[in-house]
């Protein structure tokens, strides 16, 4: 006996879509080829909405997705969702494109930084897929599983308000599904007076029903099943989010889904789509936001509107390096980064695995102090050849002053930033390119201001630098150079280290390190400085005698 609800429901199908034919879906599914990749590789994609700038949260989703694809050699994908046209932002897809390059997060498939398209599962722009979600929309329509409606907006506000009145839940599900029952005959009559209507899911939930859901993130969860008959394919044409993405997965083999957890209340409904085509589930891992704690002391998320840090072109101009910046997002994703940094001081962060289940759940603080400290840390073990072309690269988009400055004194600047950067010690001063003209200015223009530390007078001062200006000579080594200095606080009352001064302070005027504050301050204008000797060797004698001669002046 023919099953008429199915009969009704294939008639519906061929009214709706009558340009498709039958079994085209079929064909699209069986014409796939199962992906040829070794067991256990995970197919992960990022797929943002061109609407405005690349936001910080979106890197931070987007480089979790690359490192477990990479990490299990499987695929990563960037797939565009351009479909909410009315939002779209002229432009913002090279800007996703091309701030993903620049953070070194290279999609296999999908949309390529040059705004050319890979791999063979595209195309990767869901405006260009439109046909492909019409297909099987109306295979879903066949199975009984979707349904058209037509109603206004005004009748969908009667009726949330008189939900609100019965208090009872408000939404487009069950009895308040105007349409959910509607005939062909009826669709027919309706299409032919040029009605318009958007295609919904017929859930098969019912409220009080619960979905048992494992998150990759947040593990076992027991969620409410979907009974809303959500939107599909709105009047447009265009589909919601909620079907072109498990059209996309299902199409492109999408095996992990890795996203904020503002869709983890979705979830129910996308586990429905999928069951209701047949199509095997990828597996979800929801991840939490990036937050800040505000000026009330406040735990938010990180808004596009009020926090300038939320756009990708803050740490560009700002100058962080972009390693730093991936690996503070790293320690984000898994706090155990940074012991596995420690410990492996010199590999590449893809050598860390990303795993799914240290994630936060409950958000990832973000930090400025702690990113600048990721931040130093990462330029102390650069090679002041390295330092100096970073800097120059920033300067060159950002300081048009200081990149002529850079590029005219390439061999000095690079001398400078070598300072600090051979030894054990390591200079510190740098968290991000802007920090580095305010960091060796010194160097560029003589201080003009000479101010002395209350812990020696001017006439010592005086002496100290009459003192060094006759002993001092920049060829000297470290050693030598040390020897001499200790000799000359010792000359002039001061105790040769910080220990002898402690067992006697009444018998010296101060230290050794009181002593070279007044060199240091003479020579650049700054009482915290990196290593005094090698600044010297830097400067070259006539210029640390002409310092010297300013700040004695300065004295009178």
């Amino acid at each position: 006996m023919a099953n008429t609800n199915l009969d009704e429901s294939v008639q519906l199908a061929d009214i709706l879509f009558p340009d498709i034919p039958v079994g085209r879906a079929a064909e699209i599914l069986a014409a796939s080829k199962p992906r040829a990749l070794p067991e256990g590789a995970c197919v992960t994609r990022f797929a943002p909405s061109p609407t405005g700038f690349l936001h910080i949260g979106g890197v931070y989703a987007a480089l979790i997705s690359e490192r477990i694809a990479h990490q299990t050699k499987g695929v990563f994908i960037l797939r565009i969702e351009d479909t909410d046209k009315q939002r779209e932002v002229e432009g913002a897809i090279k800007i996703i494109a091309q701030g993903l390059g620049r953070f070194g997060i290279s999609p296999d498939e999908g949309v390529l930084p040059d705004l050319s398209e890979a791999g063979a599962y595209g195309p990767y722009l869901q405006s260009e897929r439109l046909d492909l979600y019409r297909v099987f929309l109306k295979e879903l329509v066949a199975r009984g599983g979707a349904y058209p409606c037509f109603c206004s907006t005004e009748e969908l506000d009667i009726a949330r308000e008189t939900q609100e009145l019965q208090k009872v839940k408000t939404g487009y599900y069950g009895r308040w599904a105007k349409h959910r029952n509607i005939s062909a005959a009826e669709v027919a009559e309706r299409l032919a007076r040029g009605e318009t209507y958007v295609v919904r899911v017929k859930s098969r939930g019912a409220d009080g029903e619960k979905l048992q859901f494992t998150d990759l993130v947040k593990g076992s969860l027991s969620l409410s099943v979907n009974d809303q008959d959500s939107i599909l394919l709105k009047s447009d044409g265009y589909p919601t989010y909620h079907w072109a993405h498990c059209v996309d997965d299902a199409l492109m083999q999408t095996t992990h889904v890795i996203r904020g957890d503002e869709w983890l209340s979705s979830a129910p409904l996308h586990v429905e789509l999928f069951e209701l085509m047949g199509w095997t589930i990828p597996q979800y891992a929801h991840i939490a936001p990036i937050v800040k704690i505000d000026e009330t002391g406040t735990k938010r998320k990180l808004s596009k509107r009020k926090d300038p840090e939320a756009n990708v072109e803050f740490y560009f101009k700002e100058g962080y390096p972009i390693s730093a910046v991936t690996e503070y997002l790293l320690n984000l994703a898994n706090s155990n980064f940074e012991d596995w940094r420690r410990e492996n001081q010199n590999a590449p962060s893809e050598k860390f695995v990303v795993r799914l289940d240290k994630g936060s759940v409950s958000g990832a603080l973000f930090d400025f102090v702690k990113l600048a400290d990721v931040s130093k840390e990462i330029v102390a073990r650069m090679t002041a050849n390295e330092v100096y072309s970073a800097v120059l690269a920033w300067a060159r988009e950002n300081d048009s002053e200081f990149v002529l400055w850079l590029e005219k004194n390439s061999d000095y600047a690079q001398k400078i930033f070598n300072i600090e950067r051979e030894g054990e010690k390591r200079r510190k001063d740098i968290a991000k390119w802007s920090d580095a003209r305010n960091s060796i200015e010194y160097f560029i223009t003589a201080p003009t201001e000479f101010v002395l530390s209350e812990k020696v007078s001017a006439a010592d001062a005086r002496a100290i630098l009459e003192k060094v200006s006759e002993v001092i000579n920049v060829e000297d080594t470290a050693d030598v150079w040390l020897t001499k200095f200790r000799a000359l606080a010792v000359e002039l009352g001061f105790a040769p280290d910080t220990k002898t001064f402690k067992t006697n302070p009444t018998a010296f005027k101060g230290t050794l390190g009181d002593v070279a504050g007044v060199l240091r301050v003479a020579l650049t204008g700054r009482t915290n400085t990196p290593d005094l000797h090698q600044m010297m060797q830097v400067f070259g004698m006539d210029e640390v005698h002409a310092r010297i001669d300013r700040a004695i002046a300065k004295l009178g």
